[in-house]
């Protein structure tokens, strides 16, 4: 059991840094005054979000974060049992 702690302990960190580096990399997500003048919205870009790097990176942060939560419930559950 004690094994079985330690690598997911590892695989723990290793998704914290991932999702580290994947926050850092997104854009913001306000315009500001000339996203609302220009329309940004109406771009191509802005229709197209989630088949860009930029959904790509949202979906991937999304992943991480649901792993992160089920890894840190899962440490803790193991932890009280061993």
């Amino acid at each position: 059991m004690g094994t079985m702690l330690v690598i997911i302990k590892v695989l723990y960190v290793l998704v914290c840094i991932a999702l580290i580096g994947v926050v850092l990399f997104q854009q913001g997500k306000t315009a500001g005054l000339s996203g609302a003048i220009a329309g940004a919205g109406e771009s191509y870009w802005g229709k197209n979000k989630a088949r860009s790097m930029e959904g790509g990176l949202h979906k991937l942060t999304v992943i991480l974060s649901v792993v992160f939560i089920f890894m840190t419930m899962l440490i803790n559950i193991l932890a009280e049992i061993g």
